[in-house]
């Protein structure tokens, strides 16, 4: 019979860990919420007017224009939108993901910035918001919400939530501010805009981890060798 040591030294199963979902599901909610609440704010303005906040940032903003901030504006429109945005960032994250093991990680990502495209989409057609004059770059119909902040905060917040990295939170929270200050430098957006953008982005970002946080704790507790270790 062993001895009450030897039961006191042998190694204890791992307690199970309860993922909590009820706060990405609340806090993703009201996110998405405050934008539909924007949205409806600038449908009902007459004539889709900005507003005061909005018209007074815009009048700072040309009125300290400089060619030297155009070149970093510029960048960063390329970085947000277009082919680099929707096809070369995404397959090279959800690509990396895979590669080293991280399925569930990839499913995730990749929904999310799907998402969050078409949410983007659909508001941009049902609100039709009229974008500011002051514009130096060509852009698709639509002011609000901004594409590009939102992508960037989606990508930001899933990369965040798949790492659990403190670096990567202040990067991507950098990376999304810069995009937001980008869009309304070059005229492409309202300030509000970039506003609704970072929610909705965020908010999307975090209700779909909801589902799959489980997964996503499980997976990323194990060791991640890349496919060609065995």
């Amino acid at each position: 019979m062993p001895s009450a040591d030897a039961a006191s030294d042998a190694p204890t199963a791992p307690v199970p860990v309860r993922v909590a979902r009820r706060w990405p599901v609340v806090s993703g909610a009201v996110a998405v919420l405050l934008v539909l609440g924007l949205g409806a704010l600038v449908v009902f303005r007459e004539r889709l007017l900005p507003f005061g906040f909005d018209t007074e940032w815009m009048e700072e903003i040309v009125e300290h224009r400089n060619p030297f901030w155009e070149v970093p504006s510029l960048v960063m429109n390329s970085l947000g939108g277009g082919v680099i945005a929707v096809f070369v960032v995404p397959i090279v994250v959800i690509v990396a993901l895979l590669l080293f093991r991280r399925p569930w990680a990839a499913l995730y990502f990749t929904l999310a910035i799907i998402v969050s495209a078409a949410a983007v989409q659909i508001l941009k057609s049902a609100i039709g918001r009229p974008r500011p004059e002051e514009i130096l770059v060509v852009s698709d119909f639509g002011s609000f919400p901004s594409g590009h902040s939102a992508n960037a905060a989606t990508l930001a917040v899933t990369l965040g939530i798949v790492f659990v990295r403190v670096w990567i939170w202040v990067a991507g929270s950098v990376y999304t501010l810069l995009m937001m200050a980008s869009r309304t430098y070059l005229g492409a957006h309202w300030l509000s805009d970039t506003i609704g953008g970072l929610l909705l982005g965020a908010g999307v970002a975090v209700l779909l981890w909801a589902p799959f946080a489980a997964k996503l704790y499980d997976e990323r507790s194990r060791a991640h060798p890349p496919i060609w270790v065995r």
